[in-house]
């Protein structure tokens, strides 16, 4: 994984850590659960992205490598493992 996607991929991953905290404060101060019910959701998709760009790296490494060798029916499995994997 080159470091500007593993800096990009810790960013995120700082910020939803953070959104989470702020759940946890919106539970103890009894908010709104409409408001609480948003901010899950942004979570969600903050950690879709993050699964999406790891998933991006992987299969790229794989097709690479398919390329590159004779392995490339299990370079293509592994992809269709994490792709099945990342939409359930």
């Amino acid at each position: 994984m080159e470091n500007d996607t593993q800096k990009n991929i810790l960013i995120r991953l700082r910020r939803i850590e953070g959104q989470v905290r702020g759940i946890q404060r919106m539970i103890e101060e009894e908010s709104n659960c409409a408001e609480t019910l948003n901010q899950i959701t942004a979570i969600r998709a903050a950690l879709n992205r993050v699964a999406l760009i790891i998933f991006e790296n992987h299969a790229h490494e794989c097709i690479t490598r398919t390329l590159d060798d004779e392995s490339g029916e299990q370079n293509l499995d592994d992809i269709i493992t994490m792709m099945g994997r990342l939409i359930k």
